[in-house]
């Protein structure tokens, strides 16, 4: 048993109409076709932006500007030694 896998385009009139190169002639073949619809992994399934939802740094960008973060000395040590 040989397995070809093609993809094609089905037309307006909603016909699919396959060309598949076999290699042999003069050849009886018992032929099973199973039609997969083709989904768009990279558009649909798999999350954009490595996994943050779709909009996201659009819409919390700047979202600090009127409450900054402030960072002071008081969590910095000069000798991170000393902690042990």
């Amino acid at each position: 048993m040989q397995s070809v896998s093609l993809n094609y385009r089905v037309g307006e009139d909603g016909i699919l109409h396959l060309d598949v190169p076999i290699g042999l002639t003069n050849a009886d073949l018992e032929v099973i076709v199973t039609v997969l619809p083709v989904t768009r992994i990279i558009e649909d399934n798999v999350p954009q932006g490595k996994g943050w939802p779709p909009g996201f740094f659009e819409e919390t960008f700047g979202s600090c500007k009127d409450d900054p973060i402030v960072i002071d000395s008081d969590g910095i040590f000069d000798d991170s030694e000393e902690l042990a």
